[in-house]
């Protein structure tokens, strides 16, 4: 099932005004910092709410203003990972893996997470804390906490850009193979151009707040003129 996104949201003289569908695979959100991919994927998610529009997975709506209608966080089923990741420093990895998972008994919980950090390749992490996690290594369990969900949409707003080159090509390749099994839309904000033809398919082009253009991963090109950022820094994890 397709996503599909039409909304609008102002913020401090900064307009967002996007239109666009993206099917089962990864779709690459591509433009500079300010340019409201984050915002995007923040309407997306629920955790900001849209001004005006439609958000849709299939025929499940999760928001419309003209009939008012507005599915919670909780219930969109929706997994997101940030560069920063969030882990829980007092969980295990596989508490916070178990974490996201709804349900299922404890027992099940606990099995499906330790299968999740077995296919991300650190099961040998289950038992320990984050801050005994190497960065490649926190990166695979947060993922595993994401496709452990079994999410509608799995949204990733620049979880790749603190890794080294080696770390981040092997884990940009077994995204795309988790999200191809999975079926399901995935959204990619990356400033990276080889991130973008790694895992990427198609590409969304935004700048100052709208789809300027947008392209298989083919035929992309991945230039996008570089604009001055209109959008104000929200806060200081966050570039919209």
């Amino acid at each position: 099932m397709s996503l599909s996104v039409r909304v609008r949201h102002a913020l401090r003289g900064f307009d967002l005004d996007v239109d666009f569908e993206a099917p089962p695979g990864v779709t690459v959100l591509f433009g500079p910092s300010g340019a409201g991919k984050s915002r995007t994927l923040a309407c997306i998610a629920g955790l900001v709410r849209p001004d005006a529009g439609r958000i849709t997975v299939g025929d499940d709506v999760w928001f419309d203003s003209t009939s008012g209608q507005e599915r919670p966080i909780h219930r969109r089923r929706v997994a997101f990972v940030f560069q920063s990741l969030a882990l829980f420093p007092h969980m295990t990895a596989e508490e916070n893996v178990a974490y996201g998972i709804g349900g299922l008994e404890r027992a099940e919980r606990r099995t499906r997470a330790r299968e999740m950090l077995a296919r991300m390749r650190v099961a040998h992490l289950a038992e320990r804390k984050p801050r005994t996690f190497s960065g490649g290594e926190a990166q695979r369990v947060a993922l595993a906490r994401a496709f452990a969900m079994t999410p509608r949409v799995l949204l990733l707003d620049e979880p790749f850009s603190a890794l080294d080159a080696g770390v981040k090509r092997e884990l940009l390749d077994e995204v795309r193979e988790h999200v191809t099994k999975a079926n399901v839309p995935a959204i990619l904000v990356t400033h990276d151009t080889g991130e973008a033809r790694t895992l990427g398919e198609r590409v969304l082009f935004i700048e100052k707040g709208r789809i300027a253009r947008t392209s298989s991963i083919d035929e992309a090109g991945l230039s996008v003129p570089r604009v001055r950022a209109a959008e104000p820094v929200s806060s200081a994890r966050e570039n919209p």
